[in-house]
């Protein structure tokens, strides 16, 4: 159909969250080694434009909200500078067995000294 497969733009979500979280000082896998998980529990996405292959796209990612053990990131798609897809995920932080657990104290810090930049 000569247009990016709708499933993409959630793992270009997945990378850009990891990136993110790796910014704030607190990459995934310091997360997992610590028995601490984010699994994804909503995902959305609105289709703005048409993405082709061999497009330069841009993401910017963002944490937008975390309440309890909640988590949603915000992701916007842009080709140049117009944005071609938008949407969220919701996560929780969640132990080894996939009960939820509060967010590490030293991640809430990293990213509290984020939002006051």
């Amino acid at each position: 159909m000569k247009v990016a497969y709708h499933a993409s733009y959630l793992v270009w979500f997945e990378v850009g969250r990891n990136e993110l979280i790796r910014e704030l000082g607190y990459p995934y896998r310091q997360l997992e080694e610590n028995s601490i998980f984010l699994p994804v529990i909503e995902a959305f996405c609105t289709y703005v434009k048409p993405v082709h292959y061999d497009d330069l796209l841009t993401l910017a990612s963002s944490i937008t909200d975390r309440h309890g053990v909640r988590l949603r990131i915000e992701y916007h798609l842009y080709r140049e500078e117009v944005l071609v897809a938008q949407g969220h995920t919701i996560h929780a932080f969640t132990d080894s067995e996939g009960r939820p657990i509060r967010p590490p104290k030293d991640f809430l810090e990293k990213l509290e000294n984020a939002e006051s930049r």
